[in-house]
């Protein structure tokens, strides 16, 4: 694995130009062992990797059976190359399925990616990939969690991994969250409770066969598994007052715009141009003490240009400079997270600590449009993300969870999906 350069010098030092330069070139995301639950690429030359429902930016990647799912993903190469992708159907915990994949699709996998187009307009050239599930080639057949590991032609290991889920509605799922938790009150946690409601949906053994699982802000290092019911109605499990569901409350997330090459937008203090790239540099964060209202999306990203006109293709990349000005947090890297880093801890979205500055620093090129954000830090004791020391912790905090229900019914070979809702916050 290749580590990416600093991002730690001023942006007129010779030395930093050079390094930005390579960016673009050298950046990776995370190595294919990595969480099968979490979408990434593997390779230096593929950005922007998204997973649409249905045509909406910002909905979750659960499907309904007989919705539609679109993945996409942009070339830095610019010229063609031919890709395939690969569908997986997995159990509750992301590990394949022990199934044929002529149980859980009808067509043909390993399928060309055939609708690609080349930028406009932009400094940095790319070819847009994209395609949609199900399509003509390939039906999806079965509920429960799904990969699609995207391969360049000929090549063994995958490029790309794109996840989502299929959900079949059988049960009722009742969710709801309040700061005035079993360890503190209205200060600085939230505590998830929810139901599952399955009168209509016949079920032998209930506690055995359901499998909740819970994230917090759609984030696969916050999920809690292995559940028991508090205690049971009549075809309901109650999950109350349970320890494992109750989570640090953060902040808001931060957020900014890169729209357009010459005027700064939302957060960003400048706008340059060093050839080969624009440059976007944020303003200078600094750790958070207070509760921050902001009507934020929760780490979403939405692409688009300034003009909104042609947002796959005519909107451009620009090295995006981060700053996160506090002392250094020993024991432990931070790290810049959000949807823009597929909520992923890798040495690409490392903040690297320059004392000079007596800040954090991360350049990353970045596709035109809105971004959420935070900064967090992962301890080298338990690999745990925390934002405590940089956003802080307010009960007031609109975080989103959300509650996916599986079933496996007694001799099944895989897990149903048969429930799923999300919950926010909204304590003010």
């Amino acid at each position: 694995m290749r580590s990416q350069p600093a991002a730690s010098c001023r942006c007129d030092s010779p030395s930093y130009m050079l390094k930005t330069k390579l960016l673009i070139f050298i950046l990776f995301a995370f190595t294919v062992n990595a969480s099968a639950q979490v979408n990434g690429v593997f390779v230096d030359n593929l950005k922007t990797l998204r997973v649409e429902v249905d045509g909406q930016w910002d909905a979750p990647p659960v499907m309904p059976m007989g919705h539609h799912v679109r993945i996409s993903f942009d070339d830095l190469q610019h010229s063609y190359v031919r890709y395939t992708y690969h569908i997986t159907h997995c159990n509750s915990d992301w590990t394949p399925s022990d199934l044929l994949e002529s149980d859980y699709i009808d067509g043909f996998n390993d399928r060309p990616i055939d609708d690609y187009n080349p930028s406009m307009n932009t400094t940095v050239e790319y070819n847009h990939y994209t395609f949609t599930l199900p399509n003509k080639d390939v039906k999806l057949l079965l509920s429960g969690n799904y990969t699609v590991d995207i391969y360049e032609d000929g090549d063994d290991e995958p490029v790309a991994r794109a996840c989502f889920s299929v959900l079949e509605n059988k049960i009722g799922l009742n969710l709801s969250v309040s700061p005035n938790t079993d360890i503190d009150q209205y200060s600085v946690h939230q505590q998830l409770d929810f139901s599952i409601n399955y009168q209509s949906y016949s079920v032998h053994r209930p506690e055995e066969e359901f499998r909740p699982v819970v994230l917090k802000n759609r984030r696969w290092d916050t999920h809690v598994e292995g559940l028991a019911p508090t205690y049971t109605k009549s075809n309901e499990l109650i999950y109350s007052h349970n320890r494992a569901l109750i989570f640090d409350a953060g902040n808001e997330y931060r957020r900014f715009e890169i729209l357009d090459e010459y005027v700064p937008t939302m957060n960003v203090e400048s706008m340059s141009y060093h050839e080969p790239y624009y440059h976007a540099t944020l303003m200078t964060d600094e750790p958070r003490r207070n509760y921050i209202y902001d009507q934020d999306q929760n780490g979403r990203v939405y692409i688009r240009n300034g003009d909104n006109v042609d947002n796959d293709t005519e909107s451009d990349y620009f090295i995006t400079h981060f700053t996160l000005q506090m002392p250094e947090l020993e024991g432990g890297t931070v790290y810049l997270n959000g949807d823009l880093t597929y909520n992923s801890f890798s040495e690409t979205y490392e903040m690297e600590y320059d004392y000079e500055r007596g800040s954090y620093l991360l350049a990353l090129p970045l596709k035109q449009g809105s971004y959420n954000y935070q900064y967090v830090f992962v301890g080298d004791d338990n690999g745990l993300a925390d934002g405590s020391e940089t956003e802080g912790n307010f009960y007031q905090t609109e975080n989103e969870y959300s509650v996916y229900v599986y079933h496996r019914p007694f001799g099944e070979r895989y897990d149903h999906l048969v429930g799923y809702n999300m919950v926010r916050n909204e304590t003010k």
